[in-house]
């Protein structure tokens, strides 16, 4: 049965009712597809534990049920992630002389990068935070204070920063760099590879994500591979090193290295200890290898602070970037 809408009075216009209904509705997806996306970003932090965040999944599902929301419904985003349109509200309402201040944003911007250069990260993140307020949709501070929240060991704080900072500007590839280096030191390879090659797209010939992405994909190699090393490095590196060989050599020259080694040869071809508590057992194995070390560490300690500071060595580049 259909109705005529224009045979009913002005302030009972079911056309009018169903408009409103349709609007209201409209708003309460919106609100609905960013609490979703909240949730989600919170099922990858790794402060849950699987069974929370198991539960948040399981809250996403009921939610998309209820009010048949998928996530291909990219019209419903927000322009800003439901905790920072909070965090805004909330600032706004306790401070309401504040009032978006793009110059002074800039101020504070370049203030937290001179604070970067001085390695004062805590002092950078202020900055940051306050441009941040001032110009909630520049994908710039977001991103800074990325970097900054990564030198205070804060990687978790930091790739919501890049995901912010992506979704104001998909084509930030510093932002994409930024969150490949957090992920890595995550020791989420696989991430951050896929991080580092968006970020090579977008800027093809930065050395920094090439160099990144290359040790990314050594690191994932190395934790995926049998004979990976545990320390992060491997051994056939360092016997093709000229000055681990000279080191190793002159190490050797030892009398006490040269005895104990004499006494590892004769356990392991068969001597008075083998096949009984020589190296044939596993324990005395390890002992003398234990034994090895600890002379290595006071015959020659320099070699062992080499060894530590090659480990050191590997570790990723991008420490001395230049902030937007």
């Amino acid at each position: 049965m259909l109705v005529d809408c224009s045979s009913l009075p002005a302030r009972t216009s079911l056309c009018t009712w169903l408009s409103l209904q349709t609007t209201k509705m409209s708003s309460v997806k919106h609100l609905v597809y960013a609490v979703i996306q909240f949730l989600r970003q919170q099922s990858r932090v790794d402060t849950y534990t699987s069974d929370e965040q198991e539960s948040l999944e399981v809250a996403v599902q009921c939610l998309e049920t209820v009010f048949q929301i998928s996530s291909e419904d990219t019209h419903l985003a927000t322009p800003l992630p439901l905790e920072e349109m909070f965090k805004n509200n909330i600032y706004k309402s306790n401070k309401p002389s504040l009032c978006e201040d793009p110059e002074k944003a800039v101020q504070l911007k370049d203030e937290g990068n001179n604070h970067m250069k001085e390695e004062n990260y805590g002092a950078a993140v202020e900055c940051y935070n306050q441009a941040v307020q001032l110009a909630p949709n520049n994908a710039v501070y977001y991103c800074n204070r990325a970097a900054a929240y990564s030198k205070l060991g804060k990687f978790s704080e930091a790739i919501k920063d890049c995901e912010t900072a992506i979704s104001i500007e998909p084509s930030y590839s510093k932002a994409h760099g930024r969150m490949g280096l957090a992920l890595s030191a995550l020791n989420k390879y696989e991430q951050a590879i896929t991080s580092y090659r968006k970020a090579l797209d977008l800027e093809p010939e930065n050395d920094t994500y090439k160099s990144n992405l290359k040790t990314a994909q050594q690191k994932l190699r190395e934790i995926s591979s049998p004979t990976g090393s545990a320390y992060g490095f491997d051994m056939a590196s360092l016997i093709n090193n000229p000055a681990f060989v000279s080191m190793a050599a002159s190490l050797m020259q030892n009398p006490q290295v040269q005895q104990l080694m004499s006494g590892m040869m004769s356990d392991a071809v068969g001597g008075p200890a083998a096949g009984v508590g020589g190296l044939t057992d596993l324990s005395s194995l390890i002992q003398a290898g234990q034994q090895f070390a600890q002379q290595i560490q006071q015959q020659n300690p320099e070699l062992v602070e080499q060894l530590r500071n090659h480990v050191r060595s590997r570790s990723f580049s991008g420490s001395a970037e230049e902030h937007s």
